[in-house]
């Protein structure tokens, strides 16, 4: 199997991990609080990391300066982050929640312009402007009142919202740390800002509760699958075929999460809500054409795919 094939196979894989881990998300909250799925997917991710960075090498030390950045962006992703999507999705669908998070980059491109002051193409304009028409029409009945839960809405949105955030640390950061050992760093710290919580919140209903073994694949699948297998997996995608190509086939999570979710679940979507997801990938296609600084434009491939 040449090089060719064997990086989009890789990259296909990715977008499929991360498109079941809003499914196994699903599963696992059938057991578990959203906060002890957190925080086991993320002490798990650390441990399968911390073997990848050291039988590869990568570790490296990190600058004075940059130990602020990486606490940052530590508190924006994993902890906001995860804290907004892990009680959002309790809310509504996997579909619904795969759908509202596929709009970061289309929201991190505005926050950019907003607050670099980064010049866009009309075309990326467009797109964000067609991305919350394609949420709009997902998401409203024909009288205009809203057929999703608005407390899911909302919590989805201080994910994308943290995202934003994550992606204007996160360009501070790449020129002097690879992509992965960013993210162990990130879920190092990130895993410090959760334990408290689960302590304070999860912990006694953790341990009285009584639970098969098995009842913990979801949360392993999340840890081993999204949080570290599909990131290597895209971040060796992206130095082979590099960021532009790697980056279209995120626009496929929904409907792989979409397809998914019928097959588990039995989900079903009406044809509005197919046209307004169709919208929404129409328009983060159209917000992401080239045109900006490289530092942010890496940046942006890597917001929301870290947690």
């Amino acid at each position: 199997m040449n090089k060719f094939l064997r990086t989009y196979i890789a990259v296909a894989l990715a977008m499929i991990f991360w498109s079941f881990s809003f499914i196994w998300f699903k599963v696992a909250n059938e057991t578990f609080r959203p906060l002890t799925i957190v925080f086991i997917r993320l002490v798990l991710a650390v441990i399968l990391l911390t073997l990848f960075i050291f039988l590869t090498g990568n570790y490296v030390k990190i600058k004075k300066g940059d130990k602020k950045l990486f606490f940052l962006l530590s508190v924006f992703e994993p902890f906001l982050y995860f804290l907004g999507e892990s009680f959002g999705l309790t809310y509504v669908s996997a579909t619904v929640g795969s759908v509202i998070i596929s709009t970061i980059p289309v929201v991190a491109t505005l926050g950019a312009c907003i607050i670099l002051r980064e010049r866009l193409r009309v075309i990326n304009y467009a797109g964000i402007l067609i991305s919350f028409i394609g949420i709009l029409v997902f998401i409203l009945n024909k009288d205009g009142s809203i057929s999703f839960n608005i407390k899911g809405l909302g919590l989805l949105s201080i994910a994308i919202l943290s995202a934003v955030g994550y992606n204007l640390t996160l360009s501070r950061l790449l020129g002097s740390y690879s992509p992965v050992f960013i993210v162990y760093i990130q879920n190092i710290i990130g895993s410090l800002l959760f334990l408290p919580i689960f302590v304070i919140a999860d912990f006694r209903h953790f341990i009285n509760t009584s639970f098969p073994l098995t009842d913990f694949l979801p949360i392993i699948e999340l840890s081993v699958f999204a949080s570290c297998g599909a990131f290597i997996l895209f971040a060796w995608s992206v130095k082979n075929i590099g960021i532009s190509r790697a980056n279209v086939f995120c626009n496929f999570i929904p409907i792989f999460t979409a397809s998914f979710s019928f097959i588990i679940f039995g989900d079903k979507l009406s044809l509005q809500n197919i046209a307004g997801m169709l919208i929404v990938i129409s328009g983060i296609f159209l917000s992401q054409i080239n045109g900006r600084q490289k530092s942010i434009n890496n940046a942006l491939t890597l917001t929301g795919k870290t947690a």
